[in-house]
């Protein structure tokens, strides 16, 4: 019978967003790559430092058990083969025995791979596959390569946290917000507060979390978090959404919007996720966080990369 991942939350991630390869990145070329894949040659017995979504994939790996393995992440990145050895010893070196598979595709775009793996969540530092992956209906981010790393201080949790609005949900409101100012968008959410938001590009990783906690893994547990910029009486519409999906969310915060960034570090997540750059790069100054390049808000600026 052929091996099948259906029965498990998928995690696909590229290189960058696991290992700090910045410093090897630096030297790469993509007209001669050589140079990149000597230097990576040359490291292949030195552990890479753990990347940005380091702590995210090593907690979401602790649920899995000989009896059950409920979680499966699978390194999805453009690096040449040769190079993916390094990636492969340096999980091992960092006790994520379990990352036994890759893709590894030379400079050519990896994104396509997410359909056959049955991907929940795809996590790169490359802006260009992230916007395809969306668009293939994937949930995708690009991590904010020099994000703080995670807090150590709950080794049994997962920590995740997302904004609302072209995230979770979809960026109905937030066009309101964008054509018609905060009065209009205060209207409009408080005239349809009974009405659920269709959902977002990262629902589909929140009802794969939602499994995963009801799983019954002894061990590890996961935690989640609203965190946006709706304050009262927006709030209302986006509780009774998630409500109507029968997903709770353990904390919830209505920041009517003030910065995120502060409120984050409280949180300690181990991931967040906002579609607005300038949310991200105020996370990340203490967290791991991820541009979600979906919505208006992303089509008014032309999806620039996250700093």
């Amino acid at each position: 019978m052929a091996m099948t991942l259906s029965d498990k939350l998928v995690v696909a991630i590229s290189s960058r967003a696991l290992f700090d390869f910045e410093e090897e990145n630096r030297l790469f070329d993509p007209d001669h790559p050589q140079g990149y894949m000597q230097l990576q040659l040359d490291r292949l017995d030195v552990p890479a430092r753990p990347g940005v979504a380091f702590s995210l994939v090593k907690k979401l790996l602790a649920f899995n058990e000989p009896a059950q393995q409920r979680v499966e992440v699978v390194v999805l990145s453009r690096n040449d083969p040769v190079s993916g050895m390094r990636v492969f010893r340096s999980a091992k070196a960092h006790g994520l025995d379990s990352v036994q598979r890759g893709v590894f595709t030379q400079g050519a775009a990896p994104f396509r791979y997410l359909r056959p793996l049955g991907a929940h969540l795809f996590l790169s530092a490359n802006a260009a596959d992230v916007n395809e992956a969306l668009a293939m209906g994937f949930p995708a981010a690009q991590v904010a390569t020099q994000s703080a790393q995670a807090s150590a201080a709950h080794p049994h949790e997962v920590r995740i946290a997302f904004d609302g609005d072209a995230v979770l949900f979809s960026d109905e409101a937030e066009r309101v917000f964008q054509s018609a100012g905060l009065d209009a968008f205060q209207a409009h959410e408080v005239e349809k507060a009974l009405l659920p938001l269709p959902p977002g590009p990262f629902k589909p990783f929140l009802s794969a979390l939602h499994r995963l906690q009801q799983s019954g893994a002894p061990s590890m547990r996961i935690r989640t978090a609203l965190v946006t910029a709706r304050g009262a009486p927006a709030h209302e519409r986006a509780i009774q959404t998630l409500m109507s999906w029968q997903i709770a969310v353990d904390e919830a915060m209505f920041l009517g919007g003030m910065p995120k960034g502060e409120f984050l570090r409280e949180f300690e997540p181990d991931f967040f996720f906002d579609d607005q750059t300038g949310h991200v790069t105020s996370a990340a100054r203490h967290v791991p966080a991820g541009h979600v390049s979906s919505g208006i808000a992303n089509l008014a600026v032309g999806v620039a990369p996250v700093p």
